[in-house]
C-alpha cells in the first residue's frame, strides 16, 4: 500500500434516508480525484428501505408494504436497511491500497468475522454468497461498486433492529434465508459497543489509520 495516505476519515452520519447518501457517495467519488482524495468511512443507519442491487430481481421483493424499494448500482441482490443496523461505506482508493474488488470483499468479511469474535461469536463466509453468517443465518450483507478505481457502497451489519421486514423479501436472493443480529447472540453488544470495534477491524484489514471527523461529509451537505 502507498504510505502517502495511511489515514482515513471516519464520519458518523446518524440516521439518514438512502437516496441522498447514495448520491453523496457518487459525488464524493467523482470529486475526490485519482490520487489526492482522502479515503473515508461513513457510518450510519438508514431509515427503512429495501435496496435492489444491479443483479437484483424484482421477484425477490415479496411483500414490501409501505417500505420503499430503491434500485441502486451496487453489486448483489435485495436487502433491507433500517434503524438498529450499522451501515458502513468504505470509500477507498483501491489502486492506492493495491487491492482488487474480491480482496476488498474478503477483507471486509474478515473484519466482520473478527468483530463478532470479539464477543465470542463464531462466524463464517459462504462460497458464492458474499456476507457473514452465524450458524447458517446471515448477520451482515455486502454490496459494493468500483468507479474510477474507488469503492462505493459497503456493508450492513445487523445489531439491534426489527428483523420482521426481512420476511418481505428473499434476502440476498435466497428464499427462506434466515437472518440474525448481534443482540440475539450477545445482549451486551449494542450499536455503541460494536461500532468502534468494527472501525478498528476494518482499519486493520485495510492498513489505514482511523481519524474521527466531527463534520458530515461535504458531499452530503451539498445534497441538502
Amino acid at each position: 500500500m502507498d504510505a502517502v495516505n495511511p489515514v482515513w476519515q471516519i464520519r458518523r452520519l446518524g440516521v439518514q434516508p438512502y437516496a441522498p447518501v447514495w448520491a453523496a457517495q457518487e459525488r464524493h467519488t467523482a470529486d475526490r480525484g485519482d490520487a489526492d482524495g482522502r479515503d473515508e468511512l461513513w457510518l450510519l443507519q438508514h431509515t427503512p428501505v429495501y435496496t435492489l442491487g444491479q443483479a437484483g430481481k424484482p421477484e425477490h421483493v415479496l411483500l414490501p408494504g409501505d417500505i420503499p424499494v430503491i434500485r441502486c448500482n451496487r453489486g448483489g441482490q435485495v436487502t433491507y436497511h433500517g434503524p438498529g443496523q450499522i451501515v458502513a461505506y468504505p470509500l477507498v482508493n483501491l489502486r492506492r491500497l493495491g487491492l482488487g474488488i474480491r480482496e476488498l470483499v474478503t477483507r471486509i468479511e474478515q473484519a466482520l468475522i473478527d468483530t463478532l469474535a470479539h464477543w465470542d461469536i463464531a462466524a463464517e463466509r459462504r462460497a458464492g454468497a458474499p456476507g457473514v453468517y452465524v450458524g447458517g443465518a446471515k448477520i451482515a450483507a455486502l454490496g459494493l461498486r468500483v468507479k474510477h478505481g474507488c469503492s462505493l457502497h459497503g456493508l450492513a451489519f445487523n445489531i439491534a433492529m426489527d428483523l420482521a421486514p426481512f420476511h418481505g423479501i428473499n434476502p440476498c436472493g435466497y428464499a427462506g434465508l434466515e437472518v440474525t443480529q448481534m443482540v440475539e447472540l450477545n445482549p451486551a453488544a449494542g450499536l455503541a459497543e460494536v461500532e468502534p470495534v468494527l472501525v478498528a477491524q476494518l482499519s486493520r484489514q485495510l492498513g489505514l489509520t482511523p481519524v474521527w471527523a466531527d463534520a458530515l461529509p461535504p458531499a452530503l451537505l451539498s445534497e441538502t
